[in-house]
């Protein structure tokens, strides 16, 4: 669903990164610096790390990532709350959501081909004024459901050329010693944009003036960054006139030869267990983010008796809990293996989102033990129904964190960089896909049964998923 902007390999040239829910993890960092190694814009191996925001085109290109990342994220939370207040569903809540997926995994290949073959700040340009103009028609048909998902669709089409021709700008901008630092920066910000967009500044501007409000801002956010790539150096474009027929064929060779990555990325994942705990455990913390995101606006007013766009009260103490959770695995990270905190994480989680779904009763019972008690403070004035949610959806929060964080360090400590880049395909290939049937049975199910029931289910999971992994841990050595 984000826009992901991954500093590797054009696809098609390479193993790519496809649009994903919210949440997911990755770096394609290592894919990146592989790729880009044989292209160095100077020759030079003096520059520092440090010295990476001084490349002033650089700088503009990675302005553009952030406008197009936030954005990318802010949309994804006002049109959720645009297509709920339409119609009221979660199932088309879901449709929408599929609208985000679909294209990356449909047309990578082939933008790909062209990415390789057009002048790639052309491409920035192109597309971030295109998907300006489409924000500025979601204005025009906001309360049409059909020209809403089509306009979306556009734009996720859109994405995937503009993604691929901003990664591969940044060989050509910054010197091969300073591409850790700025293929780093960009996956920083990758994961930076999700919280400061979807959890922070859409909420915001949603509660403050709405879902139309929010959608015009992010069609201004892409006119930023179109002036970002303006500024720009030209790239070489491809000598050979390239027909739409040859498009497709050398897409569909280039998909070969990703499927061919792709199942060697599987053979070393079947090889070591590590690896598929690891991809096991991110495609699990993938999926819940996508579930939670359709089922949001129907817990927030059916549920907690909130309108629709006051879902910032849910979502902004997850965004709150995540942040905590990555600072304290700063400082306790150290004393316990990743899969035991990966593992705390997950029983945590699905006890959280047990607790979430009987949030009325808990209240109920928490309110109950506070009149028994005597104190100098009424407990039960401060026992709410939605203070409860606040402090569990702020917990989860923490847990999420414990989970993603030392899953991804744990993929990057166990795979060889030789095989990173296939690894990484699988596990982008997994999730965009594995992504797709909890995202439409989750929301057509919740329609039925009640999103409560829905997200009990979904914690009784994610618990057993954790008891699954302590009890196939292998005894009597540490394990990450």
């Amino acid at each position: 669903m984000t826009e992901r902007t991954d500093p590797g390999t054009a696809p098609g040239t390479g193993p790519d990164r496809r649009a994903t829910p919210p949440g997911d993890p990755l770096a394609a960092l290592d894919a990146a610096v592989g790729a880009a190694s044989a292209t160095e814009p100077d020759g030079s191996e003096q520059a520092g790390d440090s010295g990476v925001l001084a490349n002033r085109p650089f700088l503009l290109l990675w302005l553009s990532q952030v406008a197009t990342q936030v954005g990318a994220n802010m949309v994804i939370y006002g049109l959720t709350l645009l297509v709920y207040r339409i119609t009221g569903a979660n199932a088309a809540v879901s449709v929408l959501f599929l609208t985000f997926l679909v294209p990356g995994v449909l047309f990578s290949a082939l933008a790909g081909v062209y990415v390789d073959r057009l002048d790639r700040r052309r491409i920035l340009i192109a597309t971030n004024v295109l998907r300006a103009v489409a924000f500025g028609l979601m204005l025009v048909v906001s309360d049409a459901l059909v020209p809403l998902y089509l306009l979306n669709f556009l734009v996720s089409v859109l994405t995937t050329f503009f993604a691929p021709a901003e990664a591969s700008m940044i060989p050509m901008l910054v010197r091969r010693s300073q591409l850790i630092a700025a293929n780093g920066l960009f996956t920083l910000t990758l994961n930076a944009a999700f919280a400061f967009g979807f959890a922070l500044l859409g909420p915001l501007v949603v509660t403050l003036s709405g879902p139309e409000t929010l959608i015009a801002f992010v069609g201004l956010l892409h006119l930023l960054a179109a002036v970002f790539c303006f500024t720009l150096p030209r790239t070489p474009a491809g000598s050979e006139r390239i027909s739409a027929a040859s498009a497709v064929g050398e897409a569909g060779a280039a998909l070969g030869a990703t499927v061919a990555q792709l199942r060697e990325g599987f053979a070393y994942i079947r090889a070591h267990h590590n690896v598929t705990w690891s991809l096991g455990y991110l495609g699990i913390g993938s999926a819940l983010i996508g579930i939670l995101g359709v089922l949001g606006p129907d817990f927030a007013t059916r549920n907690l008796g909130l309108a629709d766009k006051d879902l910032i009260v849910v979502v902004l103490p997850l965004g709150l809990g995540i942040v905590t959770g990555v600072l304290l695995l700063g400082r306790i990270g150290s004393y316990a293996s990743r899969r035991r905190l990966i593992e705390g994480g997950l029983l945590s989680l699905g006890v959280l989102l047990l607790l979430l779904s009987a949030a009325g009763p808990l209240t109920r019972f928490l309110q109950g033990v506070g009149e028994g008690t005597s104190t100098l403070v009424d407990v039960t004035a401060l026992i709410s129904l939605l203070s409860v949610v606040v402090a569990i959806a702020y917990l989860a929060g923490v847990a999420y964190a414990f989970v993603l964080i030392p899953a991804q360090t744990q993929l990057q400590v166990e795979l060889p960089e030789d095989v990173r880049g296939r690894v990484f395909g699988v596990l982008n290939t997994l999730v965009s896909v594995g992504s797709f049937v909890p995202i439409i049975v989750g929301g057509a199910i919740a329609d039925v049964v009640g999103v409560g029931i829905v997200i009990g289910v979904t914690g009784t999971f994610v618990f057993l998923s954790g008891c699954f992994s302590i009890a196939r841990r292998p005894r009597g050595r540490s394990v990450g």
